[in-house]
């Protein structure tokens, strides 16, 4: 059995995992301090026990609703998923933008805005923007290429990123980045955003978060397929504006993910009902999302006719033992991709509340709210991100979040001296 040093620190050090030379570069400290708190001979510095309190909630699921850590911008809010995700981890949110009305009213119907939900980001005043920590976004990839420098300096015209992304919506939040110089930053897109255009717009977009804006980033794709029962790569790109040690090559993905028996609908009565989605007395699922016969053959004779030609194109049908295609936000037209096996008719579409638990939203005890039409909710789940995904990023980021905040703080305060210096001078 194994035995923790006679200190809070030291257990809490060994439950969070972290090695003492791990916790020693995190917080800017010899090995030698790290022992002395440990063993007690020394009192570990406040702010840095509050740290590792902190890491260790979040880690072991006791991070409290009403304490945050950092405040965070939540850019192309979509209905929100990036904003659980770091609300677990302590982060606090400040600002949001979201254009679609239909997301806004999802969102809004979710969480507690203490500001109000803002439109185009295009819009969005960057001069009276709150004060914020970390910048979160799931931006649209709009293409652009690499353009030279030398011809725009020919031209006469402006090169960097202000020329190459102009019009598009990574161009807006590459300004918001070089404005406010946030601590940190977590963006999100599809897997194929690094072979777009022969690998160009992946590029300019590392070329401007890095040498152009001077962030250390690192990117990974993964797929949501060891949280949730589905299919799901996306890249995730994180920056920070020091560089204090921040690696994916650290992030530990669970062996074995779930299977969609742990998010369908038991309709055996151990489930209240919640229609519209599912009926009295047992919790069955409504028949309005068991396809019809002629949709049914449709879709068959469509399979077929990419079979006979060699092709993969055609639905996906699937049991409790199963873990789905990629959900897409085109699920409500035909539901082809993931269709459920019903024993004896055709098989169905997930409802809504199905979705919602594909992609992470649902917790229990506490179920997402959907206040839109079974067409909107397909279309927003789908657009979404597999919110456990990015709470395992957010939590991996956490420590290094402290870290920077920290380094910063002091750079801060040295500044604030000089700048009294300077007064009296």
């Amino acid at each position: 059995m194994k035995t923790f040093k006679n200190t809070e620190f030291a257990y809490i050090r060994e439950k969070t995992g972290f090695s003492v030379r791990q916790l020693a570069e995190l917080f800017g400290k010899s090995e030698r301090t790290i022992y002395r708190w440990e063993n007690g001979e020394s009192i570990p510095e406040g702010n840095l026990l509050k740290e590792l309190k902190s890491i260790y909630n979040v880690r072991s699921g006791h991070q409290q609703a009403d304490e945050y850590n950092f405040r965070f911008v939540d850019l192309f809010a979509g209905i929100g998923g990036l904003r659980k995700a770091f609300e677990s981890v302590g982060g606090k949110c400040v600002f949001t933008s979201e254009w679609d009305l239909a997301c806004r009213k999802t969102y809004q119907a979710n969480f507690k805005c203490e500001h109000p939900v803002n439109g185009d980001i295009r819009d969005v005043d960057l001069d009276n923007m709150p004060q914020y920590d970390v910048l979160v976004a799931g931006f649209p990839c709009q293409p652009f290429s690499i353009a030279g420098v030398s011809k725009k300096n020919s031209l006469g015209r402006p090169h960097g990123f202000h020329d190459v992304t102009q019009g598009t919506l990574f161009f807006d939040v590459a300004q918001m980045i070089e404005r406010h110089r946030p601590k940190a930053f977590l963006l999100e897109n599809v897997k194929n955003l690094v072979s777009h255009d022969k690998g160009n717009t992946f590029k300019v977009i590392l070329r401007t978060l890095g040498v152009e804006l001077g962030y250390h980033v690192e990117y990974r794709v993964i797929d949501a397929k060891y949280f949730v029962p589905q299919h799901r790569e996306r890249i995730f790109i994180v920056g920070f504006r020091n560089d204090v040690g921040f690696s994916f090559n650290d992030l530990k993905l669970p062996s074995s993910g779930p299977r969609l028996a742990s998010i369908l609908h038991q309709e055996n009565g151990s489930e209240d009902p919640e229609p519209p989605y599912t009926e009295a007395p047992y919790g069955k699922v409504s028949d309005k999302y068991t396809l019809s016969d002629r949709l049914w053959q449709y879709l068959q004779n469509y399979a077929e006719k990419h079979r006979a030609k060699g092709n993969g194109f055609g639905y996906g049908l699937f049991g409790p033992d199963d873990v789905a295609r990629t959900l897409s936000a085109r699920y409500y037209k035909d539901g082809s991709e993931i269709l459920i096996r019903q024993e004896g008719k055709n098989p169905r579409r997930l409802t809504p509340r199905e979705c919602a638990r594909l992609m992470g939203f649902d917790k229990p005890g506490r179920p997402f709210e959907i206040p839109v039409s079974d067409t909107q909710a397909y279309k927003q789940f789908g657009n979404s991100v597999a919110v456990p995904v990015v709470e395992a990023v957010a939590a991996h980021m956490l420590p290094y979040i402290f870290k920077v905040m920290r380094t910063n703080r002091n750079v801060d305060q040295v500044e604030l001296l000089f700048e009294k210096v300077e007064t009296y001078v």
